[in-house]
């Protein structure tokens, strides 16, 4: 049974980061750190559920002592409300008022207790925003979120999901909790915000091997927000990423989202859309068609391109959709689609041209290399294979690039027939160490 929307999103946040993907999981392991704390050890997935929809404000004493010894943080880092206490008003200021801004400053210490990118400084001022948003038009606030969303995503590239997600889910929090209050001109901003954020969620998640349903949710976030901000292409954008995000195995629902991205009731911007046309004939490939089909609709893919204009400054989470979708990813990812319909030669020398250029981030170029790898190996280049793969394993290994390191993995599979080689037989157990950390 899929998980319900979580309404506080900082508790899945600490939960995932220690690697609890599921309710069930998280609820196995709060049993057995309650035995070890002689504490009560029964607890339900209905009361995960509760705690992570935020019905369930406050903890009783025994289940915060549990809490706090699993996560070594207080309960409002954890997205949990305390019991109200009579308090002082300050002169002028209304019950509501007060409410207000103990909401902010509540959605805030949970961020700065989990956001390893934003400095100190950078969270007073995003706090003083959000409760001056109060009153103003909030574009101080927008901007602060715009500039840490980016700032996230920029980590992600060098430093790897595990890293950026925490602070993408806290800043997401954030963005929900100002919307419900925000002035409608501001809230519709802070939605689109939101959606931009959401997808970079799903993304995150599904680099981490977060379960299918977690990147759902997110993909459903994005799209709903979208939605209710009128933004078609962002919609289109996000059946994108749901293509790119959907197994090998299922290539028939691959081609039918990467279809309904370019051909449904919105328009994709000319980048995204040369994206998406490319996501279309790996599908094709999938499906089995063959590699004519699939240049066919490769050759639009470039025509589409060829319509963008030219991208200026560099490319942000929160910038025009898909704006760093250039010539040379089209044509590096095109090697995946004739890999993928049995080109291997043809895979083969368009990564080999492509790959010697300086354009990729570090995490763009462990994935297309160790695609490399297995392009190399299916064309019968075990040795080739194993270089290629181990420079992909040093660009992906540190950071725990999810969907590299998965690749590496086909690779290792691909190339179990030549495993007394040296290079290969070096390359599989450099990978088998890192599973095993």
């Amino acid at each position: 049974m899929p998980e319900q929307a979580a309404a506080n999103w900082r508790f899945v946040a600490a939960r995932t980061k220690r690697g609890w993907h599921t309710q069930q999981d998280f609820a196995a392991a709060y049993e057995d750190r309650a035995r070890e704390l002689r504490e009560q050890a029964r607890i339900s997935v209905r009361q995960v559920r509760r705690w992570e929809s935020g019905r369930s404000t406050w903890p009783n004493r025994d289940a915060r002592r549990v809490l706090e010894a699993m996560f070594d943080c207080p309960m409002e880092n954890l997205g949990f409300r305390r019991p109200a206490r009579p308090t002082g008003r300050r002169p002028g200021e209304s019950g509501r008022q007060v409410e207000e801004h103990d909401v902010y400053r509540r959605t805030f210490l949970g961020l700065a207790g989990m956001a390893p990118v934003l400095n100190l400084a950078d969270l007073g001022r995003l706090t003083a925003a959000a409760h001056n948003a109060q009153r103003h038009s909030g574009p101080e606030l927008l901007d602060h979120l715009r500039a840490a969303l980016d700032e996230t995503a920029r980590r992600d590239g060098q430093a790897g999901p595990h890293e950026a997600l925490p602070t993408a889910l806290g800043l997401l929090t954030a963005i929900d909790s100002a919307a419900r209050t925000a002035a409608p001109e501001v809230r519709r901003e802070l939605l689109v915000l939101g959606a931009r954020g959401a997808e970079l969620a799903a993304w995150l998640h599904r680099d981490t091997y977060a379960p299918a349903q977690v990147v759902a949710f997110w993909h459903h976030q994005a799209k709903e927000w979208a939605t209710f901000t009128g933004d078609g292409a962002m919609h289109a954008y996000v059946l994108l990423r749901q293509a790119q995000a959907t197994e090998r195995t299922d290539a028939a629902r691959m081609l039918d989202l990467s279809r309904a991205a370019t051909e449904g009731p919105w328009t994709l911007p000319p980048r995204p859309r040369a994206e998406a046309l490319q996501q279309q004939a790996r599908a094709l490939a999938l499906t089995g068609a063959g590699a004519e089909q699939v240049a066919r609709v490769l050759d639009q893919a470039h025509v589409a391109l060829d319509e963008a204009a030219a991208s200026h400054g560099p490319v942000t989470c929160t910038g025009p959709l898909g704006d760093g979708y250039t010539r040379e990813r089209l044509l590096v990812q095109s090697a995946i689609c004739y890999r993928e319909a049995g080109e291997n030669e043809r895979a083969v020398s368009i990564f080999g041209e492509q790959l010697t250029t300086r354009v990729f981030a570090r995490r763009d170029r462990a994935f297309f290399t160790a695609h490399y790898s297995g392009a190399l190996a299916a064309a019968g280049e075990p040795d080739a294979a194993a270089a290629a793969a181990l420079q992909a394993l040093t660009l992906a290994a540190g950071a725990r690039f999810g969907q590299a390191l998965a690749e590496l993995r086909r690779t290792r599979d691909d190339l179990a027939p030549y495993a007394r080689r040296p290079a290969v037989r070096e390359f599989r157990r450099r990978l088998g160490e890192l599973a095993v950390v």
